[in-house]
């Protein structure tokens, strides 16, 4: 397989797009995998690198990332990961080969207990994981 050059996208750049970061990384670590927020939050949330550690990833040494850093870049593929309604997903102007949407809900908005937010970040990160895994048979695997 060549090198595929991939970009995930969304807001923050805490939670969704560094947990399909690292679902593609442990799928294929070929794989050159970046992932950036138009408005990026000063840190991975901390519910999930919790969460993707119990997949036995870890993400305690990413950092959100500003979109603009990967403007002069090409990407054979851009995937923003943004979900509801009242966000906006953010657009790349740079070469890009392929632009998909694969959205989620952001589990950093939930209110509740411990156990409920808990809950809603695994829910979220099973997601990922499962959605991403198909884009990667899909797209990626044997190419």
């Amino acid at each position: 397989m060549q090198s595929m050059k991939i970009l995930i996208l969304c807001t923050g750049n805490s939670c969704r797009s560094q947990m399909a970061e690292g679902f593609l990384k442990s799928f294929d670590p070929r794989l050159e995998l970046y992932s950036a927020g138009t408005n990026p939050a000063s840190a991975v949330h901390p519910k999930a690198i919790q969460v993707m550690k119990e997949s036995l990833i870890d993400l305690s040494q990413h950092s959100p990332k500003h979109v603009d850093v990967f403007r002069d870049q090409a990407f054979d593929f851009v995937i923003t990961v943004c979900g509801g309604a009242k966000e906006s997903c953010p657009a790349f102007t740079g070469n890009v080969g392929q632009r998909l949407h694969i959205g989620f809900d952001d589990p950093a908005e939930t209110q509740g207990s411990e156990t409920e937010v808990l809950h809603e970040f695994r829910r979220i990160r099973d997601e990922i994981k499962n959605e991403f895994y198909l884009f990667y048979k899909e797209n990626l695997r044997n190419k």
